[in-house]
């Protein structure tokens, strides 16, 4: 697909304005990191040579101890397992990723209690939380959901609000006037007494957190894009698409709508920082997702309730930090480089 001039020249804006540029590659990095966090935090071995054959357990089904020559049938523990490759020095040998831990095990000592602070010897590189789990290993997992979660609160507000918002601007009068106080009404129910109120119900869960929050979510992106159909459809595409019998569908969905593309793309950074920070606090209230779902906000609580574990604070707020750091220069770079009006200079 080729890209036409004025695309270009925006994304050679974006690349112009350097921390929003490597901000992005940064975010991109970590995403991607995420992604691929079995291969670096996992307590699964990456490979396991035994008896001349490989095995790679990090995305395959569970692997009994009885298949390495150990005695029980559940699943292999595979530190253990490499130690005692080491001992015996037969050829076998196991491929370890960096941080041995998953984000559910405990890992607890007979001569110390958690919280454990970090150690490099013990490969606990964050420490462990006030159950035995590794720190590191909750931080990845709990990024790689954040992401996923936000994404998804994303698309699903913006089908929804872009949706009504174009139409409220399109069509206008009685239909315009109805949703308007309609949004009126419905922006002043607290969602957070909405939340507790389910929960006490219903254990919450990934999916009906999106189907609140989207349910709440979706009206500040509906008043932008009201706005700016109210301002589009009177231009002159939009009156030679009807004069050419081009049906409201089609002019609010290939022909109004791509045009206010660089409008959306300035909001998305900033949603979805908002759908990080939204999550961490619902967790951290105890309102989010259940345990033991590797999340920021459940860290954050840790850390407040146990002030000796500076591990824990020091951790998980350098990683906001620097996600919300990062989703802040971007959005600022997009917005700057898709600015319709081209009249600003970024400092």
């Amino acid at each position: 697909m080729k890209l036409n001039t004025l695309t270009i020249k925006k994304l050679r804006r974006f690349y112009s304005i350097k921390r929003g540029y490597y901000a992005f590659i940064f975010l991109g990095l970590l995403i991607l990191l995420s992604f691929a966090a079995e291969l670096v935090v996992n307590s699964r071995a990456l490979i396991v040579k035994y008896q001349g054959k490989y095995y790679f357990p990090t995305y395959t089904d569970m692997i009994a101890g009885e298949t390495f020559g150990l005695d029980y049938a559940y699943e292999t523990n595979y530190r253990e397992l490499k130690a005692n490759f080491e001992r015996k020095n037969d050829g076998n040998w196991v491929l370890m990723p960096p941080a041995p831990y998953n984000a559910f095990e405990n890992d607890l000592r007979s001569d110390s209690a958690p919280a454990l602070p970090p150690s490099w010897s013990q490969r606990h590189f964050l420490g462990t939380d006030t159950s035995g789990r590794d720190v590191l290993a909750r931080l990845v997992y709990g990024f790689r959901i954040a992401i996923f979660f936000s994404f998804t609160l994303i698309v699903s507000t913006y089908v929804v609000g872009i949706g009504i918002g174009c139409a409220m601007g399109y069509f206008g009068g009685g239909f315009d006037i109805l949703f308007q106080r309609l949004i009126e009404i419905w922006s002043n129910v607290p969602i957070i007494y909405v939340v507790i109120i389910i929960s006490s119900i219903v254990v919450p869960n990934f999916w009906w957190l999106i189907i609140i929050m989207v349910c709440f979510g979706w009206m500040g992106i509906t008043w932008v894009m009201r706005t700016i159909t109210y301002k589009e459809k009177a231009r002159d595409y939009v009156l030679a698409a009807r004069a050419l019998g081009a049906s409201n569908v089609r002019i609010i969905f290939l022909h109004i709508i791509p045009n206010t593309i660089s409008v959306i793309v300035t909001y998305v950074p900033f949603s979805f920082s908002s759908g990080i920070v939204a999550l961490t606090a619902l967790d951290y209230l105890g309102f989010g997702l259940p345990p033991p779902t590797p999340s920021w906000g459940e860290l954050i609580q840790q850390a407040w309730t146990n002030f000796s574990a500076w591990w824990l604070g020091a951790s998980v707020i350098t990683a906001m930090v620097l996600t919300l750091v990062a989703v802040t220069f971007i959005g600022e770079a997009v917005r700057e480089a898709f600015d319709p009006k081209l009249h600003t200079v970024y400092e």
